[in-house]
């Protein structure tokens, strides 16, 4: 298999640190041969400041892997980032941005087996001028731009206890209901399904979908949206041979014994969908991008400017990004199941 694209991310945060501190262990750990999209000099001085030994060599994606044991991979960004920890600067967006386009491009032709990114500072992405939302939206855009397909990409949160899909993202609470439609339900459905089928290897995944007011509107007591909106979705998923249930009240979906009866739980609204996998997987749950032409992972956290070059970072979760964008790209026959946690901190 083709080695893991790991983008720069934003070079002022954890994402250099974690990168340089899992090529240590990447015996230990059993980590896949991935190569990351950067600046060697700018690598290099994290790794002295952290106190690292960290070898490294400047490759084509297709030496990466040949070179994995004894040095890190960097595939050249051809900019100088010079950004220092917690202080982001004006090489830390162009940066970040390059990588992600270059990530993308070597996954789309095949070069990279899978993309993982490490985190970025929107506001730091939105002061420079960029015009996306966030990192999902910016993959569509990258390949509408490379293929002219226009597409909708579905974020999905994932762990050995628990899948979480938000069906509506970063949105006000007060916008959701203008939002959230029959169509959009239905559309989220679909692409959970066909991707746990073909990404996760389940041969007929099944699908709890959270009703949106308390206790799935109690039959239009408490709302009409889970009659008017989420049922019909449901009825619409099942017509279609999705096995799909719904609208459940959220306060008794995430149990362990209802976990136990689906694969993935769709969900109305962000904390409906995030608050329960933080919970149960704070540390090691992985942000999964569905509905793209390739895997892409990212950890699940942000860059932590605070504790940004003093080596005290947990790389819990860009070890499970990588292990599972590995098992994701390689797994047409092989089911990616939900199992206890085996992931070493």
């Amino acid at each position: 298999m083709q080695p893991l694209a790991l983008t720069l991310g934003e070079p002022a945060g954890i994402g250099p640190d974690l990168a340089l501190a899992i090529w240590r262990r990447r015996a230990e750990l059993d980590i896949p041969p991935f190569y990351i999209v950067g600046d060697a000099d700018f690598l290099g001085r994290r790794a002295a400041r952290l106190g690292l030994r960290v070898p490294m060599e400047s490759v084509n994606p297709d030496r990466a892997a040949a070179v994995f044991q004894t040095a890190l991979p960097v595939v050249a960004l051809n900019l100088a980032v010079t950004a220092e920890p917690g202080l982001p600067d004006g090489s830390s967006a162009p940066a970040a941005i390059a990588a992600i386009r270059r990530g993308v491009a070597d996954v789309m032709t095949g070069s990279a087996a899978a993309i993982v990114t490490n985190p970025v500072a929107k506001n730091v992405l939105y002061n420079s001028g960029f015009a996306e939302p966030g990192h999902t939206e910016f993959l569509a855009t990258l390949v509408a731009e490379a293929c002219g397909k226009t597409l909708r990409p579905v974020m999905m949160l994932w762990s050995p206890e628990l899948a979480v899909v938000p069906v509506t993202i970063h949105l006000p609470l007060k916008e959701i209901f203008e939002h959230l439609s029959v169509g959009l339900v239905v559309e989220t459905g679909r692409i959970v399904a066909h991707d746990l089928v073909m990404r996760f290897g389940l041969a007929r995944p099944r699908l709890a979908i959270a009703g949106l007011n308390p206790h799935a509107g109690e039959a239009g007591m408490l709302g009409e949206e889970d009659r008017a909106i989420v049922a019909p979705a449901v009825a619409t998923l099942r017509a279609e041979g999705i096995d799909a249930k719904g609208p459940l009240p959220a306060d008794s979906m995430f149990h362990a014994q209802a976990r136990s009866s689906y694969d993935a739980a769709l969900c109305m609204y962000h904390d409906q969908a995030l608050i329960p996998i933080k919970t149960l997987a704070f540390d090691h749950a992985v942000n999964v991008t569905l509905g793209l032409p390739f895997v892409r992972t990212s950890p699940d956290h942000g860059t932590a400017f605070d504790i940004a070059g003093k080596g005290t970072a947990d790389p819990t979760s860009l070890i499970a990004a990588l292990r599972l964008a590995a098992r994701l790209a390689g797994s047409a026959s092989t089911a990616v199941t939900r199992v206890a946690p085996t992931i070493a901190s």
